[in-house]
Order: C-alpha cells, then sequence, then structure tokens
C-alpha cells in the first residue's frame, strides 16, 4: 500500500496532522534526554539492548522508536534499532548536535505554551504566567537551567547559523564587546581570523562564567576578558559592539535602554551589528515568523522587519548602514552611533 502524497490529504486530515504535532515533539525530547542518538551513533543495537542502556521500558521504548521512524529519525529491522543523518542531530557531542536545544525547547518552552490563549487575551508572556516570574530569572534562578541555556545557545551557533559568517567581517575596530554573548561562542568564531582585535565577553554573572573555559579551549583567553554586567545599567567600552539575538528578546521600550545604555560607553562613530532573523514582507514562510511566535510565548520580545529596525536604532541615536543576509536565516544589521 503506497503512502498518499501529501497533497492528496484533506484538509481536515491535514489540520489534524497539525494538531498532534506535540506528538513529535515529545517523542524527540525522550530520544534526546535518554540519548539514545548518542548510544546508537557506534551502531545499530537491539531494541532491548537500548532499554537496559537507558533503564527505559523495553515495549514503550520500540513503540516511541517505532512512531519516529515514520518520520526518518530511526530505521527498524528485525528488532535491531539504526540512527539516521537526521536523528544524529540529536546526538551528543557532534558538531551539528542540536541535543541541548532540545533538553531546552521541551524543558523551558513547552509548558508556558499551553498558556498562549492567556498570552492571546491579556498580551502577558506565557512564561510569566506559567512560571510566576519572568522567564529569564527564572532561567538565571537554577544553575543547572543556565547551563542547558548556555549549551543550548551554543548548538543553535554552531549548528543553525553554520555557514553564516562565511565571507563576513565585522566592522573595523580594535576591541570587540559582545553583548548578552553567553558562553563566547559568537565571538569565538568571529574573532579566529582576526588576530589583531581583543574582544569582551558581556553577560549576567552567572551566564558568563562559561565563557572563560570556551575561550581558553580555542587560545582566546589572552586576548579576550570577561565582563558580568547588566546591560540594562551599564556596558564595557569598545569599539564595535555585538548583540547576537539579544534584542528579540526585549520589547521596543526595553531594546531602547539596551542601546542608549552602548551610546553612554561608546564614541560617536563606534559601529554595532545585530545578529536577527529579519522578517520579510508578506505571507512568505522564514524561520523568524516561528520564532517571534516564541517571543511572544516567552518574553516581551519580538521578531522585527529591516524598517521596525531601523525606526528603532533612530530613536536610540544609531543610524542603519545596511541589512546583510547570510545564507541563513540571520542576517546581520550594522549601524553606526551618531
Amino acid at each position: 500500500m503506497s503512502v498518499p502524497d501529501q497533497a492528496d490529504i484533506s484538509p481536515q486530515v491535514q489540520m489534524i496532522q497539525l494538531l498532534t504535532g506535540f506528538e513529535v515533539s515529545q517523542a524527540l525530547y525522550v530520544v534526546a534526554k535518554l540519548d539514545i542518538a548518542t548510544i546508537l551513533s557506534d551502531g545499530p543495537q537491539p531494541i532491548t539492548r537500548l532499554a537496559a542502556e537507558t533503564n527505559a521500558n523495553a515495549d514503550a521504548l520500540e513503540r516511541i522508536i517505532r512512531f519516529l521512524a515514520t518520520i526518518g529519525v530511526f530505521r527498524t529491522e528485525d528488532g535491531q534499532v539504526e540512527i539516521t543523518e537526521l536523528g544524529l542531530t540529536l546526538a551528543d557531542g557532534r558538531p551539528e548536535s542540536v541535543r541541548y536545544g532540545a533538553l531546552y525547547f521541551m524543558e523551558t518552552h513547552y509548558g508556558p505554551f499551553g498558556e498562549l490563549l492567556h498570552t492571546a487575551l491579556t498580551g502577558e508572556p506565557a512564561a510569566t504566567r506559567h512560571y510566576g516570574q519572568p522567564f529569564f530569572d527564572w532561567i538565571s534562578a537554577d544553575p543547572e537551567r543556565v547551563d542547558v541555556q548556555n549549551r543550548a545557545f551554543a548548538n543553535i551557533t554552531t549548528g543553525l547559523r553554520a555557514g553564516m559568517f562565511e565571507g563576513y567581517r565585522l566592522p573595523d575596530g580594535a576591541v570587540v564587546a559582545d553583548i548578552g554573548g553567553a558562553d563566547g561562542s559568537m565571538l569565538v568564531q568571529l574573532l579566529a581570523d582576526s588576530p589583531d582585535r581583543d574582544g569582551i565577553v558581556f553577560d549576567r554573572p552567572e551566564v558568563v562564567v562559561a565563557a572563560k573555559d570556551k575561550l581558553a579551549e580555542h587560545g582566546l583567553a589572552d586576548r579576550v576578558r570577561c565582563v558580568a554586567g547588566d546591560f540594562f545599567e551599564s556596558v564595557p567600552a569598545a569599539d564595535v559592539y555585538l548583540l547576537s539575538y539579544i534584542l528579540h528578546d526585549w520589547d521596543d521600550q526595553s531594546c531602547l535602554r539596551i542601546l542608549r545604555t552602548i551610546g553612554k560607553a561608546a564614541d560617536s562613530g563606534a559601529r554595532l551589528v545585530l545578529v536577527e532573523a529579519v522578517i520579510p514582507p508578506g505571507d512568505t514562510p522564514h524561520p523568524a515568523k516561528g520564532i517571534d511566535l516564541t517571543m511572544l510565548a516567552l518574553v516581551s520580545g519580538r521578531e522585527r522587519t529591516a524598517d521596525e529596525y531601523r525606526e528603532l536604532l533612530d530613536a536610540a541615536g544609531f543610524t542603519l548602514d545596511r541589512v546583510i543576509p547570510s545564507s541563513t536565516s540571520f542576517s546581520f544589521v550594522e549601524a553606526t552611533l551618531r
């Protein structure tokens, strides 16, 4: 019996498939949490051995794997389970891994999305209602959640943004400050070919501590320093300021506070580089439109169009110079402090 083409499926069935998408994400979470993809990266194994190694129920695990095999995560035959190239993205320790992204999304995002109706009715972020406090305050209160977030952001940097820096060079400037730089992954990539530049990784105290090991690992500890602080209060002086996926976390007024804090620390002519997913016009599919829904549910932030960035930057004393698309869904938004 052949599998029907998606175009031949009725709108009703298509809608049911969309409505049950939570089953896919939860099943993938099981694979990530039990680290099944890592176990299978050395070769196929029988389901009984997989269950024993992960302390899982063999029958339940077999049914979850059978389901995920229909969407290309596994291949199964005669009781043996083999991981596919797609499934290997959930294996730990691989360059293409998004395992910590899976853990982060499901352990911090999934619950709040159950309150999305509340957001639609009131405008309050679902996460604030779900956790009883702002999302990032809840994250920061637990070192384990901070660690998962840092690892997830590193997955995103090396995975979803893979190749985006090819052909791109930061504007001229001796000192580059990565504001909200987490574990320093972004700055590591951007300074790798710029031995003449120094850097600063700036983030909250409980977050930036992770950058020291990352910088040392890549031989940058001697020219990149870690500074702890709050970008609403003050930031270090620099020639180039990098904000990678920061402004999308905040509403316009909060963004203006961040940008004006930078303006106070910098000299006229300082350069600003925003790494953001810029929303294209119309109904054209784009990942930024899905990410914007995440922002709506979790925080007060939003994804923005190029014109919205132009207006925001202008209000903070910056002139937008250009928006440079990359090979990914992210763009470089360059501006100059007036």
